[in-house]
């Protein structure tokens, strides 16, 4: 019963707030491989929504822009610039990250949080700021992270919401992240 309300309730705001759903893109053209995870809050270009193809297992966090338009040119030229986007497989893309349109973004890269892409991203390289430039590959980052897992906090899934971590282990967290990072399973 509680499903049945939750998908009514999910049915009623898409038709008040005329909101767009994943399926709204894909109708008109934007592709999407599989076992992609796409966070609440994500915009795409639904005006061009068609020039952008995402690969396989694909993440991308909360409130990432991706566009396939610059309106920037319209005043000046009478037209508007636009480009496809694409997103080959094994891409994650951090929170804010702004895609412009005519971007490739190389299979298993990584764009940082709040980065504003306006170039092509070479495969296996990370990427930050505005606008984004190459900062690490892949490889020396995830052989960074393996170090630092052997000397800062981990923690298993009994300290997330999914685990039901307690107020205690909460508390113990907060205490022991104070200044420093950590790793969850």
């Amino acid at each position: 019963m509680k499903r049945i309300i939750s998908f009514a309730k999910a049915r009623i705001r898409k038709w008040i707030l005329e909101e767009l759903w994943l399926d709204d893109y894909v109708k008109l053209g934007m592709k999407i491989g599989g076992n992609c995870s796409i966070q609440p809050g994500v915009i795409f270009d639904y005006s061009h929504c068609w020039l952008i193809s995402i690969g396989n297992n694909v993440t991308i966090a909360p409130h990432v822009y991706i566009l396939a338009h610059d309106a920037s040119t319209k005043l000046i030229t009478g037209y508007t610039k636009i480009g496809c986007v694409t997103i080959e497989d094994d891409v994650f893309i951090g929170a804010r990250a702004v895609i412009m349109p005519g971007v490739i973004l190389g299979k298993g890269s990584i764009i940082a949080a709040g980065s504003v892409v306006t170039k092509s991203v070479t495969e296996g390289c990370i990427v930050a700021g505005n606008p984004a430039k190459v900062i690490s590959t892949v490889e020396d980052y995830i052989a960074k992270s393996r170090k630092l897992l052997e000397v800062i906090p981990k923690y298993d899934e009994s300290y997330t919401l999914r685990g039901e971590i307690s107020k205690v282990q909460r508390e113990s967290m907060s205490q022991a992240l104070r200044g420093t990072n950590g790793f969850i399973r």
